[in-house]
Parts: C-alpha cells; structure tokens; sequence
C-alpha cells in the first residue's frame, strides 16, 4: 500500500516536472533553429504565459527570415494582443515587400485591428458598397445611387485612423453634393462618371485607414419629383389658407348682418314707439285747443293720398285698379 501511494505521488510529481518543464516543446524548439532556454520556458509557466504559443511563433518567424525575440512574443501576449495574427501579418507584408516591423503590427493589434486582413487588403484592395444615396437635382427630380468604392489599407493610418463607416458617410455625402449641383438630373443619367471624377477629387480618404483607388456608380435610378410635390404641397396650404381668410370674411359678413338687423329691429321698435305716441298728441292737442276738426280731417286726408300716391308707385301698384 504505502509502495502504491510513493509511486502515485512519483507520477504526480513527475508529471508535474514534465509541465513545469517542457522539454519536448525545448527539444522542438532547439532542432527548429530557435535559441531559447529551457529556464526561459519555465519563467514562461510562472508568468502564465503558455510556452507552445511563444516557440509556435519563433519558429514561424524564423523560418519565415524574421528576427523576433521571445520576449517581445510574451510581451505581446501579456498585454492582450494576438501573437499568431501578427506573425502572419509580418509574413505576409515581407513576402508583398510592405514596410511593416514587429512594433508597428503590435500597435495596430493592440488597436483593435485586424493587422493580418489590413496587410491583405494592401495587397488585395477591397470593394465596399455603398447603401443606396438619395439626392435630389436642381430640377426637383430625385435620384437613387449606389456607389462602389475601391480601397487599400494604408499601413501608416491603421493607428488612429478612421474607419470604413468614415469612408462610406463621405462618400455618401459627395454623392449628394454632386448630384444637389447638377443642373438637370439628365446629366447625371447621361453622365454618372462625373459623380465619380467630382467625388474622387475630394480626397475623402484623408484621416482614414484606407487609401481610396476609385469610386464607380454603379446604378441611378429615378425616384420622386420632389419639386412637383412641393409646388403641390405649396398649392395645397395657399388654399387652405384662402379658405381660412374667406371663412373669415363670411362670418364677419354674417356678422355685420346680424348687426345691421338688430340695429333694424331697434329702428322699427323706436318707429312703432313713436307712432303710437302719435294718438296720445293729437288727443292732447284736442284738449289743450291746439288741434281743431277740421284740422285732423286735413290731416287725414293728407295722410290717404300719400298711402295712395306710394301704393301707385309700388311695382305694379295700380295694374289690378279697373277704370
């Protein structure tokens, strides 16, 4: 029993050596043509830092002619970055003659890059398309265009440099300013390159991380006629508001008459007022001697011949009188 538990804790002991101690991953390392220590794999393991991804990519660069250090490989490590993605990327940038060293990819790693697809894209350069641009020409017609931009990543601005988002919103609005300066939007059917040339001559690429090779329109399709609508919708409130000032003019109208037959009504009330007070006279003057008989049959008969004088004159006052 007690030989069992010697040979057991023998083994953890020793397995615990061999991963304190990796000696095959040394071994490798050594007939790879990779001066490392065997102490320097296991400062490795005490630091945390996994040993197989330091060697993995000493003997990477140095297969591949590149001079990097282990302790720039764990530095990188410690801080974040991503080693294998760098090692590929200066591969990569040496065998496409890009000047790129072991600082400037680190720095573009640890900015959150991808350095290995940048250098890609400098060799390869890239097509982005744009979302559909609407801008409106001079003569209120609408225009729909989708643009392709061709860009190369520029090593030097990676770092602090704008993104493809940057590109796309400047591009987007060169289209507008360009096609918002034509004339005619038959001349931006006739001639979609001249977006092209006028766009590319803005140096939109300025501050990015890219280097901007060509802007192709790739398709203008006619949309609205914004003016037309405009000028409608223009129509549409002038007549609203002429209606609303002609309501207005109604109801003072409707106004001034209920005013003029009220002050009406006021006029007839006074005129039968004073017609009834006409009686009440004419027995007062009876009384006080003032008014004679024969004076109030004058009177009357005075009073007959204009109701008959203005009956004549009535239209058709006298057509139903026989003779």
């Amino acid at each position: 029993m007690f030989l069992l538990f010697v040979a057991g804790g023998l083994a953890v002991a020793f397995f615990t050596l061999l991963y304190f101690v990796p000696v095959n991953l040394w071994i490798t390392a050594v007939f790879s043509g990779v001066k490392i220590g065997i102490m320097d794999l296991v400062l490795m393991r005490i630091r945390k830092v996994p040993p197989a991804i330091v060697v993995n990519a000493m003997i990477t660069s140095t297969k591949a002619g590149l001079h990097v250090t282990a302790n720039e490989i764990e530095t990188h490590y410690l801080a974040g970055g991503h080693v294998n993605n760098v090692i590929r990327a200066l591969i990569s940038a040496e065998k496409a003659n890009i000047p790129l060293d072991f600082k400037a990819a680190t720095a573009i790693d640890l900015a959150g890059r991808d350095v290995f697809e940048a250098v890609q894209m400098s060799v390869n350069p890239k097509v982005i398309d744009t979302p559909p641009v609407t801008a409106v020409a001079k003569d209120g017609i609408q225009l729909i265009a989708r643009a392709r931009v061709t860009v190369r990543a520029s090593i030097k601005q990676l770092v602090g440099g704008a993104g493809e988002e940057t590109v796309l919103a400047r591009v987007g609005e060169g289209v507008v300013s360009s096609i918002g300066s034509a004339v005619n939007h038959k001349e931006v059917l006739e001639n979609p390159d001249q977006i092209s040339k006028v766009v590319l001559n803005k140096g939109l690429d300025a501050g990015t991380a890219f280097e901007i090779l060509s802007i192709d329109i790739a398709d203008v399709d006619v949309g609205k006629n914004i003016g037309a609508g405009l000028q409608t919708d223009q129509a549409e409130a002038d007549k609203k508001i002429a209606q609303a000032r002609a309501e207005e003019k109604r109801a003072m109208a409707v106004a001034l008459e209920q005013e003029f037959k009220a002050k009406t009504q006021e006029a007839r009330a006074k005129v039968i007022e004073s017609e009834a007070q006409i009686p009440l006279a004419i027995a007062d003057a009876f009384r006080q001697g003032r008014l004679g008989v024969m004076d109030y049959y004058r009177m009357q008969n005075i009073k007959a011949d204009t109701d008959m004088r203005e009956s004549i004159a009535k239209p058709g006052g006298g057509s139903d009188q026989k003779p």
